[in-house]
């Protein structure tokens, strides 16, 4: 957006008509209709006035546009093995970039077809399958947006999908993109299926790439720590992150700027309210004041699941939830209006972190119930998701009998002490106490005032979240971050 906006705002300045009209003719939008009709409320204006808006960023692998010849494509259609939601805070000062992982199973709700049908809703679905709805070589991005607003409760205001062609084009014409890596990388790494090692692709450290080799940077996942798509996903946010320090660093240079946004909006398919040039303009003006240090990318809160990846709840609630409430990562309130006398205020104060993996490596094999002795609806499926989240298997959620509890409670059966001392180190402060059978968790008091936001709260109750866990705010990485730091995974 920051290139589209620094190109176009240069033509304005230029009084260059024609490359103007030519920027318009260059972009491609979506079938309106094709978004659903179910969606999330849009954001109110804050006291101020200002907005909060959402971006879903889209990278598609389409052979179309001479894509097949930098690697796009496989078996035909398109696939999105890149998207993030970009949250511009209502001050439009701050922002955070969102990694949705392209296997994560999720609900893809009813999408539009090319033939005017629509696709029943699918569960436990993998997220780049939303895209691929239709078997286009465009792809389907309004699919992609309502999984994104199904699976955030968050509107999404617009979405941009790019391609491998005006990817490469677009570092290209910044003359270039810093990055690092941790070791040398080869073909094979590039390319699996080479069935040698090949010739070096990129040395180990800092580097500048454009073209097909910033392409293949952002592709490449073998060869480095696990070879996951997780750690693929930190070097595109490192990626990014150098590639808006590259333009902003520029400034207002028309001889980069103009084949900036010609290259831009050549491979750019958007929404159907930032169609011309000049709602981009007018769109991306309003982004001129965000500080490098102030954007952020992080990746929802996952662990893997087999050989796909499950979010993990609380966790990712309480991201969406700040995100809806425009708090930022610390736990600030961006929309707050800034009062200069004020005395800094010390941030909020950061939650227990949730734990993303198994604490132990059978804990598929526990079973746990979790019976909610309080009264106050929520309680049981919350602490569930967070059972779940750290491997375990939920058999039973429902009501404690007897008195409400003020403390959680774990209860165990014969032999099952240590699993439950491991299920308890999940519910701080939860005490552990022989039971009849099996495992329980039985929710007090205690669970309660530490969930404020779900416990006892009215539909629609307006609340401040609770504060992100360290797991997920601890993870950010600012767009001024050492292009070398955190760049691989496991």
């Amino acid at each position: 957006m920051l290139w589209v906006t620094a190109g176009c705002t240069a033509l304005v300045v230029l009084g260059g008509g024609a490359l103007y009209y030519r920027l318009n003719s260059n972009l491609t939008t979506f079938d309106r209709d094709a978004v659903s009709k179910d969606r999330p409320e849009a954001a109110a204006p804050d006291s101020q006035g200002r907005t909060p808006v959402n971006v879903l960023l889209i990278g598609s692998d389409s052979r179309g546009n001479g894509n097949n010849d930098l690697g796009g494509g496989g078996d035909g259609g398109a696939r999105s093995d890149t998207a993030i939601l970009l949250h511009v805070y209502a001050d439009h000062k701050h922002a955070v970039g969102i990694s949705i992982p392209r296997d994560s199973l999720v609900t893809v709700p009813s999408c539009k077809l090319p033939n005017g049908k629509w696709t029943k809703e699918q569960t436990n679905a993998m997220f780049n399958s939303a895209f691929s709805v239709g078997d286009t070589e465009q792809g389907n991005p309004a699919c992609t947006q309502n999984a994104v607003e199904k699976l955030t409760n968050l509107r999404v205001d617009h979405t941009i999908v790019v391609d491998f062609n005006g990817f490469a084009s677009m570092t290209k014409a910044v003359g270039g993109v810093e990055v690092c890596l941790p070791n040398d990388i080869h073909e094979g790494d590039l390319n699996p299926n080479l069935g040698h090692k090949g010739k070096l692709l990129f040395a180990k450290g800092k580097q500048k790439v454009e073209g097909q080799a910033a392409l293949d940077y952002v592709r490449v996942r073998h060869g480095i720590g696990d070879g996951s798509d997780i750690g693929r996903t930190k070097r595109q946010q490192a990626f990014l992150s150098s590639l808006i320090k590259e333009v902003k660093s520029r400034g207002m240079d028309p001889t980069t700027l103009l084949p900036l946004a010609d290259a831009a909006t050549k491979s750019l398919t958007v929404d159907p309210d930032l169609g011309s040039a000049a709602k981009l303009l007018d769109f991306t003006m309003s982004l001129k004041d965000v500080n490098l240090h102030d954007v952020k990318f992080l990746t929802a809160p996952w662990r893997y699941e087999g050989p796909r990846v499950a979010l993990v709840h609380p966790d990712v609630d309480q991201l969406w939830a700040a995100l809806k409430a425009d708090r930022t990562i610390d736990g600030q309130d961006a929309s707050a209006p800034v009062d200069p006398s004020a005395a800094p205020t010390t941030p909020a104060a950061e939650a227990t972190p949730t734990p993303t993996a198994a604490p132990d490596p059978k804990a598929a094999e526990v079973k746990v119930s979790v019976l909610n002795s309080t009264g106050e609806t929520g309680l049981g499926s919350k602490a569930a998701e967070t059972v779940k989240g750290a491997g375990y298997t939920v058999t039973t959620v429902g009501n404690a009998a007897g008195k409400a509890r003020t403390s959680t409670v774990v209860e165990y059966g014969a032999g099952e002490r240590g699993s439950a001392e491991a299920v308890a180190k999940l519910f701080p402060g939860a005490t552990v106490q022989p039971g009849a059978r099996g495992i329980s968790v039985v929710l007090g008091h205690d669970f309660a005032a530490a969930n404020p936001a779900t416990a006892g709260s009215a539909p629609g109750a307006a609340g401040t979240p609770a504060p992100l866990p360290s797991s997920v705010s601890g993870t950010a990485r600012s767009a001024d971050d050492d292009p070398c730091a955190n760049v691989s995974y496991g």
